[in-house]
């Protein structure tokens, strides 16, 4: 895609019309609209303001995502892309089984359009693995691309798509006996505030065996400007993206956000090592969510937080996964060292 298309697909994308929604059509929420109504009423009740970056990734925002993935600026996935090249083979031999016939599932959490994990997957298939490939998206429209393209490009992949959330996969692949491989790529884990980070990696490690290995991507801590820039594009498709937020929430909860009068904020603090985005209200104006039947005040340059994303250093990771009761087998990274993707098992 040129950087001309990708700049009118992200201008169209801030175009919004408030959709008309009644109490007849709400009362056909089903349950995940009542856990976003939940979320939307007590993160806009906040003196912060907040809304959970988990909810950026409605179809748009998945379609947003891959544009954003394709940005000059955008380094974490040419990097990552780049050390799946180098390092395939001792990424291969890491995962797999050491019985080398022995089958397993490579388990992908958000597997999006699987770009990365395609060098992976040609490289299982030439050596004669025997594994099966499970997709994990909450987007089904993403996952259905993804299984387009697999069965055009490695037609002898197995392959069984989950379209669910992280959890609810994992529950469902841990009831299923076999050695498992779970990857969880791009710089994803520093999506969590690092409470949460620990207990997701420890309730990813519960369910498997000594023998499952799990292999996470971390965006290490670099030049700041440069990791500034990746979150701050000239081309404004991550400002689009943010605000899909607010379209969504029009859309699904019939909220009437106004997004000319709402702007794309980010910025990194080097000290905590820490990216922080933000939807900036740049009037005082009142948003009503008719699903909750509620009116949210807005001051003008009051601002919603919608994303954290941490960057690590090697000390920290090793210092992580030991917290979350898993060791470090393998610790790949780039010539530049701006990213790493980490192997590492359980402990017990």
């Amino acid at each position: 895609m040129s950087s001309s298309s990708a700049s009118e697909r992200s201008a169209s994308a801030l175009d919004v019309a408030a959709l008309p929604w009644s109490s007849e059509q709400l009362e056909t929420s089903n349950p995940e609209l009542e856990t976003l109504k939940r979320h939307v009423a007590e993160g806009l009740r906040r003196p912060q303001k907040t809304l959970s970056s988990m909810y950026f990734y409605d179809d748009e925002g998945s379609r947003l995502f891959q544009l954003i993935m394709a940005l000059p600026e955008y380094y974490p996935t040419r990097t990552e892309f780049k050390l799946f090249t180098q390092h395939q083979s001792a990424l291969a031999t890491a995962l797999r089984p050491a019985v080398a016939q022995e089958p397993f599932f490579l388990l992908e959490l958000g597997a999006g359009d699987g770009l990365k994990t395609k060098i992976l997957l040609r490289h299982l298939l030439d050596t004669e693995a025997d594994f099966t490939y499970v997709p994990v998206d909450i987007s089904g429209a993403a996952l259905d691309g993804l299984a387009a393209s697999l069965r055009d490009e490695l037609p002898a992949l197995r392959v069984e798509p989950i379209v669910a959330d992280y959890s609810e996969a994992l529950r469902l692949m841990a009831a299923r006996p076999g050695r498992k491989v779970v990857l969880f790529l791009g710089s994803n884990i520093g999506n969590f505030l690092p409470a949460d980070r620990l207990t997701f990696l420890r309730n990813l490690a519960a369910p498997l065996s000594l023998n499952d290995r799990l292999l996470i991507g971390f965006d290490l801590q670099k030049d700041p400007r440069i990791i500034r820039a990746a979150y701050d594009d000239a081309q404004g498709v991550t400002a689009a993206f943010n605000l899909n937020l607010l379209k969504r929430l029009n859309r699904d909860l019939g909220a009437d956000f106004d997004l000319a009068h709402w702007q794309h904020y980010t910025d990194y603090d080097p000290l905590a090592g820490t990216v922080r985005s933000f939807l900036v209200s740049s009037r005082a104006q009142a948003v009503h969510v008719t699903a909750l039947n509620q009116t949210f005040p807005f001051a003008a340059w009051e601002t919603i937080h919608t994303e954290n994303s941490y960057k690590f250093t090697g000390p920290q990771i090793k210092a992580l996964a030991a917290e979350a009761e898993l060791s470090v087998t393998e610790f790949f990274t780039d010539e530049q060292d701006y990213f790493a993707d980490v192997v590492l098992r359980p402990l017990q």
